[in-house]
């Protein structure tokens, strides 16, 4: 076996008991996520000095003060949007591409937006390699969504905002689904919302630490350090 079989046959080990030991037995068991955390390669998504670490239970550091979710935050997020594979989805902060490579297992459409453009240059690079073709990744700024392909069946957003952008609200289909960290600079609540009949409603889900959402519609600039609001 060249080392570089050996290599990916471990990284597919190391997949197979993510899902299985950091992801199913914590809740999660729609067996379509699990099948996309078993087949998209998280160390591919990593900078190659965190690859060995890829499939830990912990966000990694990808550059431009930005991270790659923990991956049982990615798989719980994307659970709860219960995607069926004819849908649209609208992501907010691409990073790495990693959450947009998994919502493309279980949905038509992918449309992911990312303010940071070496970011954006990674993520289609990576999307491209590896073969994923339903995923489009824009320049933009998230917090207002992107009208052109609207309405949504579902939205995800991975960054945390003060509240919930009007614009994402205003692009989601009837009997949508969006999933999102709502709170302060540091410290957020991730909210489960859903539109039926013109009305939205939203339960939370649990406390989260995402990186802030930088735009029109979220965080005008970064506080100082040492402010946690």
């Amino acid at each position: 076996m060249k080392d570089s079989d050996y290599a990916e046959e471990r990284f597919r080990e190391m997949r197979f008991r993510m899902m299985r030991d950091q992801i199913k037995r914590r809740g999660v068991v729609d067996e379509r996520v699990l099948e996309a955390f078993t087949v998209i390669p998280r160390h591919c998504f990593v900078p190659d000095k965190f690859r060995e670490q890829a499939y830990q239970d912990a966000p990694l550091p990808i550059g431009y003060e930005q991270t790659i979710s923990q991956p049982f935050i990615v798989a719980l997020m994307t659970e709860l949007l219960h995607l069926e594979r004819s849908e649209s989805v609208l992501e907010v902060g691409t990073g790495s591409g990693y959450q947009a490579a998994i919502l493309a297992c279980l949905c038509a459409k992918v449309i992911t937006l990312e303010r940071i453009p070496q970011l954006v240059e990674n993520a289609e690079t990576t999307l491209r390699a590896l073969g994923i073709e339903n995923v489009s990744v824009h320049h933009a700024d998230g917090s207002v969504g992107w009208s052109a392909d609207a309405p949504y069946d579902a939205i995800l957003v991975t960054a945390g905002t003060p509240q919930v952008p009007d614009a994402l609200k205003n692009q989601l289909s009837e009997g949508g689904r969006m999933i999102l960290p709502v709170g302060s600079y540091w410290y957020q609540e991730l909210q489960l919302w859903k539109k039926a009949k013109g009305v939205f409603t939203y339960e939370t889900i649990i406390p989260v630490v995402f990186v802030p959402l930088i735009g029109d519609q979220g965080w005008e600039e970064k506080p100082p350090r040492n402010t946690l609001d």
